[in-house]
């Protein structure tokens, strides 16, 4: 069921809501995250000169429903700039209002508007819903994903 949803960027006061949905996304992915990391991340998102920062989608009644945190990265082999979706995530009951599109097209709107030249993120193997909508709306990359932890 569609519906109307705002996109807008993070206020000072989302933080409650705010750390509801991030923990909620953390659950998700069954990663340990604490409270003190969570004051760390939002800290960073009310840092003017922090690289991260953060839209919140929201229903009418102004309570928000999902969240999705980005920032820019440097794309050398193309001498441009991109923007790196980091975080996403909508409540179980809003998944098929429209709020996953609504969020990406404003993450979207913000790259364009800075002239950044792609938007990128990985998601879960087995996040099939996520990726439905991913396959929908971006296009696969070629990218085989490593990490090394520190």
């Amino acid at each position: 069921m569609k519906q109307d949803v705002e996109v807008r960027p993070l206020a000072a006061d989302d933080r409650a809501q705010w750390d509801r949905l991030y923990q909620a996304y953390a659950e998700f992915y069954k990663v340990e995250q604490t409270p003190e990391m969570r004051d760390r991340v939002w800290s960073w998102l009310h840092d003017p000169a922090h690289e991260v920062k953060c839209l919140v989608a929201l229903k009418d009644s102004g309570e928000l429903i999902g969240i999705t945190h980005y920032r820019p990265f440097a794309r050398p082999l193309a001498a441009a700039m991109g923007c790196y979706l980091d975080d996403l995530f909508v409540t179980p009951q809003a998944r098929g209002s429209g709020a996953v599109d609504a969020l990406i097209d404003g993450v979207k709107a913000v790259s364009l508007e800075r002239g950044w030249s792609v938007v990128r993120w990985i998601t879960a193997e087995d996040n099939y819903r996520g990726r439905g909508v991913y396959d929908r709306v971006a296009s696969r990359t070629q990218w085989v994903t490593y990490e090394i932890k520190l």
